[in-house]
């Protein structure tokens, strides 16, 4: 038969298989160990045989000699004899009943796992390791009383977690996943998000504490897992600042975003608001830099400075992101944001995988977005964004790219101090600079000073000015539906970064670039311009 087929007919068949050796072993551990062995010989006596015609007769007899040769080989006869199994139906009616008694087992066995970490430790220690309450007290630190009063805890939540069989929860047989994970701030040693949520389990502990604080009980109870997991995986996302804690429970300490939420109402909320933006904004700010004449300002250098497509790459995202002020009493980044002990100070955010969240416009870019992203040297700035347009780069080695070690380098060339081979062959590899025979040319966007940065910014405070009351109007609706899904905890939180829709926006900027090659008011860069494509270097 084929591998597929055998696969199917042992699965279809292995309840059965177990219920036939459960009646005739001991324990629950020895008829793991029978069932296992029949269905093993079943698989490979199928896997070598295309003539069986009536597979369940087949699998009782594997399974009749397979007893008979445990029996013989583990002298475990329990109750009925072979002759007698030989006349008995191998699809047993009386499963369920045979059943019970193990299974009440196994709930015992699956309710010690709740109990408290000191609880589970006497428990286990007195009842299978069969050590005297005096020896475990001394062992632990504690008085004999207390383990005595323990043992006596132990015992009543181990009766009333049989009794009350666990709710099911949602999360048991449909685990949600993460699938964009990111950061509003500076990532530590150990790297972004996605470092610390890299299993099924962390990321639907963190997604079942979002809404409601639980303890570590109530969240092994909606995941239908041990809470012996839940327990040292919870204290980990503790540690890092992803979750936090009050009393015994614990509270999500990071936003998600959930694209099904109100049957998708944010996201397209979310589409119009950043299409009309888009196209109210990008195409006026990109004619006003054309016609303006500041293109041509000898205060932007670069070595394509004669190529106004690739100055408008750089300017057209940098000005979007940054000729808006804000308002007075915005939240602050050190109210909401989290110190981590690896070093990293940020917001954390996570998108829920859902099938809707592929339709989202631009999903596909937004992947390889990243940015905006800086970082400063004395009074000078390195500000660039990656996208599907620039040339390849990884997340390592796009933070490599937007790094301290960059823009020094880039201020001391600029300044004509005189590089080492390896630190020219750094800025040449990033990109940043080409050598045109042994002297290195900047290809970056470098504004020379504080003038033609203001210049630059008052041009795009002009064109914001003109749309201001359409984009406020847009953006209060998209804020509110936002904030009345967001868990009251982090309300906060979400509102700083919704203060910097249409500023330092990834989405905005997105579809900014988008509208502008839409109507090829931008044209896609060369391949040697995508190295240092959307990067800018000015004063702070």
């Amino acid at each position: 038969m084929e591998k597929t087929q055998v696969e199917k007919i042992i699965t279809q068949h292995v309840r059965q298989i177990f219920g036939f050796a459960l009646k005739r072993c001991k324990s629950v551990e020895d008829a793991e160990d029978l069932s296992q062995e029949i269905a093993l010989k079943a698989f490979r006596a199928l896997s070598l045989r295309e003539d069986i015609k009536d597979v369940e007769p087949f699998l009782w007899t594997i399974a009749r000699n397979t007893l008979a040769n445990y029996y013989r080989d583990h002298s475990r006869y329990v109750g009925v004899s072979i002759d007698d199994a030989k006349t008995e139906t191998f699809l047993s009616v009386d499963l369920e009943e045979d059943m019970l008694f193990h299974e009440n087992v196994a709930e015992l066995r699956k309710q010690i796992a709740y109990l408290s970490k000191q609880q589970r430790e006497i428990v286990v220690a007195y009842y299978y390791e069969n050590k005297k309450q005096k020896e475990i007290a001394e062992k632990m630190g504690i008085s004999l009383s207390l383990v005595k009063w323990h043992l006596f805890e132990a015992k009543q939540n181990l009766k009333r977690g049989v009794e009350n069989m666990k709710k099911t929860d949602t999360l048991q047989f449909a685990p949600i996943r993460f699938s964009l994970m990111g950061f509003n701030g500076s990532a530590g040693t150990m790297g972004g998000t996605q470092a610390f949520f890299y299993s099924a389990l962390s990321q639907n502990i963190a997604y079942c504490v979002y809404r409601e604080g639980k303890t570590v009980r109530e969240i092994a109870d909606a995941l239908g897992v041990s809470p012996v997991y839940v327990e040292s995986e919870a204290e980990r996302l503790e540690e890092y600042g992803y979750l936090i804690r009050k009393g015994e429970k614990y509270w999500a300490n990071f936003l998600i975003e959930e694209p099904d939420v109100r049957g998708g109402e944010i996201l397209r909320l979310h589409e119009e608001m950043y299409e009309k933006a888009a196209t109210l904004f990008a195409n006026a700010l990109c004619d006003e830099l054309k016609n303006s004449g500041i293109l041509e300002d000898p205060a932007i250098e670069s070595a394509y400075r004669t190529d106004q497509n690739y100055l408008l790459w750089a300017l057209i995202p940098y000005v979007a992101a940054n000729c808006d002020d804000g308002e007075e009493g915005e939240i602050r980044f050190e109210e909401v944001a989290t110190r981590r002990p690896d070093g990293a100070y940020d917001i954390a955010n996570v998108t829920i995988k859902s099938d809707s969240e592929k339709d989202r416009k631009y999903y596909g870019s937004l992947l390889k977005w990243c940015g905006p992203s800086w970082t400063g040297n004395g009074d000078r700035m390195l500000w660039c964004c990656r996208s599907e347009w620039s040339a390849e780069k990884s997340m390592q080695e796009f933070w490599d790219y937007v790094s301290p070690k960059s823009i020094k380098l880039l201020c001391r060339m600029q300044n004509k101090e005189k590089l080492s081979i390896d630190e020219y062959t750094f800025l040449a590899q990033q990109g940043f600079i080409k050598m045109e025979g042994e002297r290195p040319v900047l290809q970056i966007v470098w504004l020379k000073d504080e003038q033609i940065k203001n210049k630059l910014l008052s041009i795009g405070k002009s064109v914001k000015q003109t749309c201001k009351t359409e984009l406020e109007k847009m953006k209060k609706t998209f804020v509110r539906a936002v904030l009345e899904v967001t868990p009251k905890h982090l309300r906060k939180m979400q509102a700083f970064g919704l203060q910097y829709i249409f500023r330092s926006d990834g989405w905005f900027l997105l579809y900014c670039i988008k509208e502008l090659l839409g109507n090829k008011k931008l044209k896609l860069p060369t391949d040697g311009q995508k190295r240092s494509l959307m990067t800018i270097v000015t004063t702070i």
